[in-house]
């Protein structure tokens, strides 16, 4: 499926932030940073990146109802891509 790409220009623009802390924590890890501080932020970039794949789904299955077409969802592709985010 297909989306809408103004309704997706939230995701992009919390996976470009993601995009930027990873980068942040890589400069850390480089500078020799704290360990426990670099692990910190490698969990917020995690929890970052698995907020946006669940805000694409939404986004997919919101559009799906708009448009009445929940019908030709394939229910065993959309749980793969769920349990992909898991």
């Amino acid at each position: 499926m297909k989306l809408d790409p103004e309704d997706i220009k939230p995701v992009i623009t919390r996976l470009k932030r993601a995009n930027g802390h990873l980068a942040s924590v890589i400069r850390m890890l480089e500078e020799g940073a704290d360990c426990e501080d670099a692990m910190m932020q490698i969990a917020a970039v995690n929890k970052a990146v698995s907020r946006g794949g669940y805000a694409l789904v939404a986004t997919g299955l919101q559009q799906c109802l708009v448009e009445g077409s929940l019908d030709s969802v394939d229910a065993k592709k959309l749980e793969k891509v769920f349990l992909s985010l898991a």
